[in-house]
């Protein structure tokens, strides 16, 4: 990962490696659950979280007074913490976690409280539930992380945003550690009412990116956590390594508020971006974790991107959109949670939901079944209501 210093250009930052990993999803509480369900053709059939036990997170009393995104995000970090073996407090480590929305659940019962009881009986904890950065504070609380504590909310960009913003954190030297992900918990009457209404959702219920028949998303909820740490860091401790953050990029379409740019332009040169920051050239790229989100404007976008970056050679796609729904800002980290298990396992999720691929996208889309293949570079791309694009490269482990 390149840090740019100086006007005249970028140099060579500090190595990153990924050395925790924690989950949330549909698919139950925990990273082997994640992968357990993303190497079935099936999707899970609610893509609600069930019903999990937190209280290793605390008392009854403090568990109440976290909005359901930010108790999502403590879980996943509690699991990527435990991997990583590290210990607080840290003064000088940095916490990103993100959300698209934020404590939305908090807003609509107190809400109801204020018109139903009045303002006296409104919760004194209301502002601090509702607020988009309180899943990184009660993070950074938690583990005593005492760098850098941010939000980046990009909408459906913003998990990838924190994986990219937190390794340049590393890279450029400002932090040895640095927890990244993101959280969302909006499945809601408001939230779907909303998306319905812009035609966003699908009529079928589930999902199947890139299919000629995709007419829309699921929605999604849950979490996912990556703990990065500086690579002779890491080694000094002795710690395992699982992967390695390599190169990120951000840019905007400049379009439209919620479709994206037809061209393709904007991802394209996220993805070239990215790719660039990593030093390495598109024949590089093994396998593409896509945004994949299953309507009909985004898939068509993010392929023409491809084939802009690939040419004739795009290298094999999944979107896990396909298993899990969409989860918004947890949607890219959840997918970067992904993209290590892809790289640990040498093999690629099928799309669930997914039985014939558009034959206008022209992608070898992952289907029916998981493809073990030899992947050492993945591209893991998000992009967001507003024109937020945001790509990550992960390498797999090499001493």
């Amino acid at each position: 990962m390149h840090v740019a210093v100086s006007p005249t250009g970028p140099v060579e930052g500090r190595r990153v490696a990924v050395i925790g990993l924690g989950a949330l999803s549909c698919a139950g509480v925990g990273v082997d659950a994640l992968w357990d369900a993303l190497m079935k053709a099936a999707a899970p059939p609610s893509k609600r979280i069930a019903p999990f036990d937190a209280s290793h997170l605390g008392g009854p009393k403090e568990l109440r007074r976290l909005d359901p995104f930010a108790l999502y995000a403590l879980m996943a970090a509690d699991e990527a913490w435990t991997q990583s073996g590290l210990e607080g407090p840290l003064v000088d480590a940095g916490s990103i976690v993100t959300t698209g929305i934020g404590g939305l659940q908090t807003v609509i019962e107190q809400f109801h409280v204020l018109n139903d009881r009045g303002p006296d009986r409104v919760s004194p904890f209301m502002v601090p539930m509702m607020m988009p950065n309180a899943a990184t504070a009660a993070v950074s609380m938690r583990f005593g992380l005492g760098g850098p504590c941010e939000t980046v909310t990009t909408a459906c960009a913003a998990g990838t945003h924190a994986i990219g913003n937190a390794a340049r954190l590393i890279a450029s030297g400002r932090c040895d550690v640095a927890i990244a992900g993101g959280a969302e918990a909006v499945i809601v009457p408001i939230a779907h009412a909303g998306f319905a209404n812009m035609t966003a959702l699908s009529n079928d219920e589930f999902s199947c990116p890139f299919d000629v028949k995709r007419n829309g998303f699921v929605m999604g909820e849950g979490a996912g956590i990556l703990i990065l740490e500086e690579w002779e860091h890491a080694k000094e401790r002795g710690v395992t390594i699982l992967a390695e953050v390599i190169g990120a990029a951000s840019t905007a379409d400049a379009h439209h508020i919620t479709a994206p740019d037809p061209s393709g332009n904007g991802a394209t040169r996220c993805m070239e971006l990215a790719l660039s920051d990593a030093n390495l050239a598109a024949s590089d790229v093994s396998h593409i974790n896509a945004h994949g989100t299953s309507t009909q404007l985004n898939d068509l976008a993010e392929s023409v991107a491809m084939h802009k970056v690939f040419g004739g050679h795009v290298p094999p796609v999944t979107s896990i959109k396909g298993h899990l729904g969409h989860s918004l800002a947890a949607a890219g980290a959840l997918e970067g949670v992904a993209s290590v298990l892809t790289l640990l396992n040498q093999t690629i999720p099928p799309t669930a939901g997914t039985t014939e691929v558009d034959p206008e996208l022209n992608l070898d889309v992952v289907m029916a079944a998981p493809r073990a293949s030899e992947v050492d570079v993945i591209l893991s791309n998000s992009f967001g209501f507003g024109g937020h694009n945001g790509s990550v490269v992960f390498r797999r482990f090499s001493a």
